[in-house]
């Protein structure tokens, strides 16, 4: 019998065929029912303040997935094999909803899906998404911590009018655990580019942990103090200018500077190995348009991932 949470059994909720899923995966190894992690795409883009076209980001993801083997040299096994990957159709706000409306009811399916024992994936899309999945996942684990890796703090109270902005995502999904009764702890890695009031508001906050990109050029010092100041359960949501733009470029609100892809893997690996993860997401590829490098790293990042989530 599937799994229901919510009154909604596990068939219910759609999934996408090899057409058009991650990695281009067959039968019975995208379906739903065996599935260990699932990819949650949403295509949501309201305030992206800089270059347009992140709504873009899950479509091309998804599309230059289907170039990645599925043999992981790392990790020495075919994982989309080993554990399955299933994929949601990609989820748009209807004309005239809210964001936080469109938030919450995306948090319900993502809750839906963690609930029976699925590693959930969500790709965005700007920023302000990841509260969905922190939403869903702190109502499941009552003390969860977030690893924020990003270029920018985001944690404005409102921004252009607005809490629902993608400079304020991590503050929402800080609010979010704290309304739970969790502790609201945070690591921030890679941050080059905050507000005054995000600095002081980090200050403040002793559940934080800034690691700023001018420490992280010695990231490998720091790995063993970051882990040891987030709590057993983890989410992990990575803006990919979190990253270098030499490994992505293709992002909303590009910064220079960045952490190179094997630093990032790096401090992954150890998350993984020393913490409970239970959910992650990639946000703001904004696709350049000839370019396909941006989408590629994005999707092979996102299958190491999961590589690393069954391991």
């Amino acid at each position: 019998m599937a799994i229901t949470t919510a009154g909604r059994p596990a068939a219910a909720i759609k999934i996408i065929g090899p057409e058009k899923n991650f990695l281009g995966l067959d039968f019975p190894y995208c379906d739903l029912s065996r599935a260990g992690a699932v990819i949650i795409p949403v295509a949501f883009e309201r305030t992206t303040s800089y270059i347009k076209g992140t709504r873009q980001g899950p479509s091309k993801l998804l599309a230059a997935s289907r170039q990645i083997e599925f043999y992981d040299e790392e990790l020495s096994e075919e994982t989309a094999y080993r554990i399955g990957i299933a994929t949601t159709p990609i989820l748009k706000p209807p004309p005239g909803a809210s964001s936080k409306n469109f938030l919450l009811k995306t948090s319900a399916l993502i809750r839906d899906l963690a609930s029976q024992g699925k590693f959930v994936a969500t790709v965005g899309g700007e920023h302000t998404t990841t509260f969905a999945p922190v939403h869903a996942l702190s109502s499941i684990y009552s003390n969860l911590s977030i690893l924020y890796i990003d270029a920018h703090a985001d944690l404005r109270d409102e921004y252009e009018g607005t809490p629902w902005n993608h400079a304020c995502a991590l503050r929402r999904s800080l609010e979010s655990c704290q309304q739970r009764g969790g502790a609201a702890r945070a690591a921030l890695i890679g941050i080059r580019s905050m507000d005054i009031s995000e600095a002081r508001y980090i200050e403040d906050n002793k559940n934080l942990a800034l690691y700023t990109m001018e420490r992280c050029r010695r990231l490998a010092t720091h790995i063993k103090n970051i882990v040891d100041h987030l709590s057993d359960d983890i989410y992990i949501s990575i803006d990919l200018d979190g990253l270098d733009p030499s490994v992505i470029p293709g992002v909303g609100t590009p910064q220079p500077g960045g952490l190179l892809w094997h630093d990032l893997l790096d401090l992954l690996k150890e998350i993984f190995t020393k913490r409970h993860v239970v959910g992650v997401d990639l946000m703001e590829l904004c696709p350049i348009k000839g370019q396909m490098v941006s989408e590629f790293a994005a999707a092979k990042l996102l299958y190491r991932i999961i590589g690393y989530a069954a391991r």
